[in-house]
């Protein structure tokens, strides 16, 4: 089956920026957004994301990647203050996002409350934490029908994940920020094992290659120790967690192996850090090899030696700006507020202090700014302020470069790559970059760079596959076999499953419609299955519950459940309803039927009178059946065989039937013709020939053999048609389905019969003078024949337009599929009759002019030494057929 989908994918915030992420991916009626961060640079309103863009009741589930306030400052304002709740969304992080994610929202709603810009009360932060659900790394987790995830480490900061998200089967693997080198405590960023469709990677450092770890913790701890000797301080903005650890790890090393240092102080400004410490020492077992093994040997690597915490007291940034060289770590990075910014104002005028910048810095922060050297800056009071200062910059962000990026783009293999988290001209060059790298390579891999609202539709074709399982799975099919069931669909997959398998493998209840219908009848329940036969064929005929019972096509009972009443019982279905309107009206329809009429007036020539009759109308034999009761019967096999003929001869003209001799296979082996090719040769068939073109088709096997590949294939189709339209109804319906298969095989049993003596004792074949075909059950001769007999048991004959349906009505099997939603229906109970053994005597003893027209009975079949070579009627039993007298 397939299918065509489109994924829309639209940046509420990280479009052509750097801040404010926020993705929102849109698939199949499911909606995953990921990430909702605030905008550094902007306070207030302003630095949400477009949230009015979206109805916040129709997310699923929002996806946190890290804790950075970029990323996840805005969740409480979007699940407090929107109508996310209106909906079923949930919100997931790691266990150690979720851990530093507290802190750092209670930090900043304390910041916000101070302003007039606050966005929400920290109560509100309170209940969107409550409602986080936390997720380990490698996890899969199933959010609600058809949309799963599992994260992935992303190294970057502590907890620091990218999702492989699944939606309906599409593959999307958003990266959030992430890091493939592996720094003094986190692991790199891990390449999923399966291959995503749509890859959302961030762009921050776009085509710029950064310093190798071990060149810029050099130049770092030498500008660092250069500084302190010019007898300055050392100022480093950072944010409290994530790389400020990493910084901290560095100089706490440093300091270990430079004794003259352990007199300079470092401080780290910043009390959600020191809340935080405890979160690091609880995640160790998350990071890499080098911080488990020395933890393991009990050296917990963030109990620092060399570092504390600044000084409680009112003033500390004019002591320590008054006082001897140190170092001091504080937040927050970009230098908007707080400890970082004050610092900053302070120890500017002074030439001999110097300012590092580590991380990555926004556009409008004063940490961009000031990178740029300038001669003065304003200060948060308005004041102008004269920049000494000196200022580096020393990438420690724990973002990928050029090299790491595309290295893992091309790793991924995504059909699809959406670059994000990148200023615009970044970002363009990035992408000319990964665009002549595929086309160098002869890759068509699309890349985008949708901006801010900006709403990307991505087409995907694919294959919508169904899974057998159950009984259906037990064995495995062949090439070009037919497997039905039913189709369950349930969250966007599907499985093939056998009817009796639904309960127990989709938990779904099951019922059956048993529905049940009374009809008042004037005629005789002997008349009733006279016309049944003729209409169906062959109607099994026994006790159900201790009523006696006809079941219809094998769905459908007729029960005499009063004198003059019966009852049609079937389980309701589609195909089940059609078989008992169709009984129903034959049925009403008996009294009234010509048919009827002749047969049941009918002179009968046993020497025993007339029954009479209980249901009030006239006679028919309790024994007589219909010639189409029976499809496994020689005679009937015969008429097919002649309609078949004719058939052929209405395509193709005039035919011939080839009887081969004994001796044809020895000289098909002689003439070095395969074994296989040898049996079909010796099989009766009916040869067609077109000019100097042959054709063969064994009437055993129903195979076409040829001189001339056009024609096999024209009588290979004009025989498929053949066996449809000639084929009894039983043999062409399964289950209100018609199965050509079961028609093939039916007939290529019914065939071999041919040459055959009846097996059974429903049927004594009587052989016509005037053809020699074997007939069926009762004296009908097969339309085309040329007899003169007739079915009904009248001197002056009735035709067989006149009985039921005519040749035009096929038989019914009784080993018929079960419908799908219906159960087999239980086995019927032979009726016992009283009079079977005198009618068999009779039969056995009554004649006619023409000979015996009766079967033997059961003693004389079993009695040796008899006979049946110079007449086949004698040797042929009639279970008491009614017999036609002259």
């Amino acid at each position: 089956m397939s299918d065509q989908a489109t994924l829309s994918v639209t940046m509420l915030g990280a479009g052509q920026e750097v801040g404010r992420s926020c993705c929102v991916l849109q698939y199949r009626g499911r909606t995953i957004v990921c990430d909702a961060g605030v905008h550094p640079a902007y306070s207030g309103m302003a630095s949400l994301p477009f949230i009015d863009n979206l109805d916040w009741s129709t997310v699923d589930c929002i996806l946190i990647t890290h804790f950075h306030l970029d990323h996840a400052a805005a969740l409480t304002y979007i699940t407090e203050k929107t109508n996310f709740k209106d909906g079923k969304g949930k919100v997931y992080m790691t266990h150690p996002t979720k851990a530093v994610h507290k802190f750092m929202m209670q930090d900043f709603a304390r910041m916000s409350s101070s302003t007039s810009d606050a966005l929400f009360s920290p109560m509100d932060m309170e209940m969107s934490i409550v409602s986080i659900i936390p997720v380990s790394v490698h996890q899969l987790i199933n959010v609600c029908p058809g949309v799963s995830f599992t994260p992935y480490h992303a190294g970057h900061v502590l907890g620091a994940c990218m999702y492989l998200i699944d939606i309906a089967g599409l593959k999307i693997l958003y990266t959030g920020d992430y890091s493939r080198e592996e720094d003094r405590h986190l692991v790199k960023a891990e390449l999923p094992p399966l291959r995503p469709d749509v890859l959302i990677v961030e762009s921050t450092y776009g085509v710029h290659s950064l310093e190798g770890r071990d060149e810029k913790e050099g130049r770092f701890t030498n500008l660092v120790h250069s500084i302190i000797r010019r007898g300055g301080h050392v100022l480093l903005p950072a944010f409290a967690l994530g790389r400020a650890q990493e910084l901290l790890l560095i100089l706490d090393e440093y300091w270990k192996k430079h004794p003259e240092l352990h007199n300079v102080p470092i401080y780290y400004a910043s009390n959600l850090a020191k809340k935080c410490m405890a979160v690091y020492q609880t995640f160790i077992h998350t990071m890499n090899s080098n911080i488990r093994t020395r933890f393991a040997k009990r050296d917990n690597p963030f109990v620092f030696k060399h570092i504390s915490n600044v000084p409680s007291t009112r003033g500390w940034e004019k002591k320590i700006a008054e006082g001897p060289p140190c170092v001091v770590l504080a937040s927050p990075g970009f230098m908007q507020v707080g400890p970082s910014r004050e610092l900053l104002e302070l120890w500017a005028p002074d030439a001999r202090n110097g300012l590092i910048i580590t991380g990555y810095s926004i556009e409008g922060t004063l940490a961009r700014d000031i990178m740029t050297e300038p001669e003065e800056f304003t200060g948060l009071k308005g004041n102008t302020i004269p920049r000494k200062i000196s200022v580096d910059y020393i990438s420690f962000s724990a973002h990928v470069d050029y090299a790491q990026n595309s290295e893992f783009i091309q790793a991924v293999k995504a059909q699809h790559v959406i670059l994000v988290h990148g200023e615009q001209n970044t970002m363009g060059r990035l992408r000319a970059a990964m665009t002549s790298k595929y086309k160098e390579r002869d890759e068509d891999v699309k890349i985008h760079t949708p901006r801010n609202l900006e709403t990307l539709n991505l087409s995907f074709r694919g294959e919508r596959v169904a899974k057998a399982i159950g009984t259906l799975a037990d064995k495995a099919p062949q090439p070009n076999d037919v497997l039905s069931g039913l189709l369950v669909a349930k969250d966007y997959s599907y499985t093939l499953l056998d009817p009796r398998d639904l309960r127990d493998f989709t938990g779904l209840s099951t019922c059956i419609v048993t529905q049940r219908q009374r009809i008042v009848i004037g005629v005789g329940w002997d008349l009733i299955r006279w016309h049944l036969e003729g209409m169906y064929g062959k109607v099994e005929e026994g006790l159900h519950d201790g009523v006696l019972t006809m079941r219809v096509m094998g769905v459908l009972d007729v029960k005499q459940t009063a004198e003059h009443e019966l009852t049609l019982e079937w389980e309701s279905s589609a195909s089940n309803d059609m078989i008992a309107d169709s009984t129903l009206a034959l049925i009403t329809g008996v009294d009234k039927s010509p048919a009827s009429v002749k047969l049941t007036t009918t002179p009968h020539s046993h020497t025993h009178p007339p029954e009479a009759s209980t249901n009030g109308d006239t006679h028919i034999h309790p024994h007589q059946h219909h010639p189409h009761a029976d499809p496994d019967s020689e005679a009937s096999s015969v008429m097919r065989i002649q309609r078949l003929a004719m058939f052929l001869e209405a395509h193709f003209g005039e035919i011939e039937l080839h009887m081969p001799d004994d001796d044809e296979v020895p000289e098909a082996a002689e003439k070095g013709q395969d074994e296989e090719d040898a049996v079909t040769s010796n099989e009766p068939s009916f040869i067609v020939t077109l000019d100097e073109a042959v054709a063969r088709i064994a009437l055993l096997s129903l195979t076409v053999t040829g001189n001339h590949e056009p024609l096999r294939k024209r009588v290979e189709a004009v025989l498929d048609m053949a066996l449809t339209t000639v084929s009894s109804l039983s043999e062409s319906f399964t289950s209100g389905a018609p199965v050509d298969a079961a028609i093939e095989e039916a007939l290529v049993e019914k065939s071999k019969s041919l040459s055959l003596e009846t097996q059974d004792g429903d049927a004594a074949p009587t052989t016509n003078g005037d053809s020699g075909i074997h007939e069926g059950h009762s004296e009908e001769q097969a339309e085309g024949s040329g007899s003169s007999k007739n079915a009904a048991p009248t001197d002056s004959g009735v035709d067989d337009g006149a009985i039921g349906n005519g040749d035009a009505s096929a038989g019914v099997a009784m080993d018929t599929t079960e419908e799908p939603s219906a159960q087999a229906p239980t086995s019927l109970t032979p009726a016992p009759s009283s009079e079977t053994k005198a009618e068999t005597e009779e039969a056995s003893s009554s004649t006619s002019d023409e000979g015996p027209a009766g079967g033997a009975t059961a003693a004389e079949q079993e009695r040796p030494g008899s006979d049946n070579d110079e007449d086949e009627d004698e040797d042929d039993e009639d279970d008491g057929i009614l017999e036609v007298h002259a």
